[in-house]
C-alpha cells in the first residue's frame, strides 16, 4: 500500500469515526433530554432505571458498540506502518 492509499484510508477511517461519534451524541442527547425533561413523577422505568437513562446510556452503549463492530469489520483496513523507504532499500540489495 503506497503513501497516497494509506493516507486516503486513514482519512476515511477518521471521518467514519467522527460520524459515528456524532450519531452516538445525537442518540444520547435526544433520549437524555427528550425524555429526561419531564417532572420526576412522570418518569417511566425500565429495569429499574428511568426510561431516559436506559435509552440514552444503556441501550445507546449497546447500539453504538454493535454499530462500531460492524463498521470496523466492513470499512477499516489493517495498514502496515513500516517505513516503505527501508523496504525498498532491502529489495535493491
Amino acid at each position: 500500500m503506497n503513501f497516497k492509499e494509506k493516507n486516503k484510508q486513514i482519512n476515511k477511517e477518521a471521518l467514519i469515526t467522527v460520524g459515528l461519534y456524532i450519531i452516538f451524541f445525537i442518540w444520547w442527547f435526544a433520549f437524555a433530554y427528550g425524555l429526561g425533561l419531564k417532572d420526576v413523577s412522570q418518569y417511566s422505568y425500565i429495569l429499574g432505571f428511568p426510561a431516559w437513562f436506559f435509552y440514552s446510556c444503556i441501550l445507546g452503549y449497546v447500539f453504538i458498540s454493535v454499530l462500531l463492530a460492524f463498521v470496523v469489520k466492513k470499512h477499516f483496513k489493517d495498514i502496515p506502518f513500516e517505513d516503505e523507504a527501508s523496504d525498498e532499500e532491502e529489495h535493491h540489495e
